[in-house]
């Protein structure tokens, strides 16, 4: 991957305000902007959010405030705060539908995946999630088809495991971006 192949490419990396997972944020933002991708960080608030790990980041948008015309690919960040946060959000709802309408990049991992199977784009379609009794019952429920795997790359939809699963999935986001 080189700087050049996406020079011009944007994600919107959305993280729940309180208790998002850091290496979920932060691996996959740190291989974004190593290949030259901008990368805009959005949450409830462009206050100050925090990690399960202590780290902290400022948000540079609200989420309220994203256009997802402007973006060339969603990604969702774990952790706990997620289900807070995120799985109810309906303004984040509406933005991963418009992303799967102009066939955006679409990404989520750890237990942010059910926002994408909420949203209602992972009927169908495979994906991974961290497994527990409530994520799997959420993605049977929304049609999607669960693979205990660590990243799964379905179409412009990839979906990451857990917080292990980092580094892969950032890595599985950038070369789904280069072919869109």
């Amino acid at each position: 991957m080189t700087e050049t192949e996406y020079k011009d490419k944007k994600i919107l990396l959305i993280i729940a305000q309180e208790q998002f997972r850091d290496e979920e944020c932060f691996v996959p933002m740190q291989l974004f902007e190593a290949a030259g991708v901008k990368v805009t960080v959005a949450a409830e608030s462009t206050k100050t959010a925090k990690g399960m790990l202590g780290g902290t980041i400022k948000p540079d948008i609200a989420i309220s405030d994203a256009r997802i015309e402007d973006y060339d690919a969603i990604v969702i960040s774990g952790g706990s705060g997620s289900r807070r946060y995120l799985w109810d959000n309906k303004t984040l709802q509406a933005l991963i539908k418009e992303a799967d309408t102009l066939k955006k990049v679409i990404s989520a991992v750890c237990i942010s995946p059910v926002v994408l199977a909420r949203a209602g784009i992972l009927k169908g379609k495979e994906s991974t999630v961290f497994k527990s009794p409530d994520t799997l019952r959420e993605l049977k429920e929304h049609g999607a088809v669960y693979l205990d795997q660590e990243v799964v790359v379905s179409g412009r939809v990839v979906t990451g495991r857990d917080p292990a699963s980092a580094d892969a999935f950032g890595k599985a986001v950038l070369e789904t971006l280069k072919k869109a």
